[in-house]
């Protein structure tokens, strides 16, 4: 679902000078969050890990925006942000240039016609095996039971091993940052389904 745009965003992406890059070129061991909405989940991870570098990847403006303001409250060293889409990764990262990626609560396209959209379909999941190191790892997460089913299947044609799947994450206590609809869901008691792959 598309978000209006704010009137201040324009301007104030055009004057931000220091989150906002055009590409992640020129970074390696990236920690990489794959459309991170509002930023609360890598905002939060940088913040907590200031040895890691990460970036975050959104084609929302809006979106793209709250992320900076949050990292500006932060005054976050280790937060770089990508304006961009998915479709155009290998022009904006390096082959084995990213350590971890994140998949957080992506649009599941639940219609049939749109599911060469979903960023677990496998020509995203080509272009990951490229970008990531190897050993790399894939973290997904997703409330969307239909998406979770299919991206299993996805992930099966894949270079990419499971290591870990969990059908309700927070059964188990987690210290960890969440996303804003990962707080959501949680609060309501929905199951979060989680899959860990890991490049050979």
């Amino acid at each position: 679902m598309r978000m209006r745009k704010r009137k201040w965003v324009d301007s104030f992406l055009q004057d931000e000078k220091t989150y906002l890059i055009e590409n992640g070129l020129d970074y390696s061991n990236i920690y990489l969050e794959i459309g991170m909405g509002m930023g609360d989940f890598i905002t939060e991870s940088a913040f907590l890990h200031p040895e890691r570098f990460y970036i975050g990847l959104e084609k929302e403006p809006t979106c793209v925006a709250r992320a900076i303001k949050k990292a500006q409250e932060k005054e976050l060293k280790n937060l770089k942000i990508s304006h961009a889409n998915a479709e155009h990764l290998l022009e904006c990262f390096k082959e084995k240039s990213v350590e971890c990626i994140y998949l957080h609560f992506s649009d599941p396209w639940p219609k049939k016609g749109h599911h060469k959209r979903r960023l677990t379909y496998p020509t995203f999941l080509k272009m990951y095996e490229i970008i990531l190191k190897d050993n790399g790892t894939i973290v997904f997460k997703t409330d969307n039971k239909g998406l979770f089913e299919d991206s299993l299947e996805y992930f099966e044609g894949s270079n990419l091993s499971i290591e870990e799947i969990n059908m309700d994450y927070h059964s188990v206590k987690r210290d960890e940052p969440l996303t804003g609809y990962e707080s959501k869901f949680k609060d309501l008691g929905n199951p979060i389904y989680y899959v860990r792959l890991r490049k050979a």
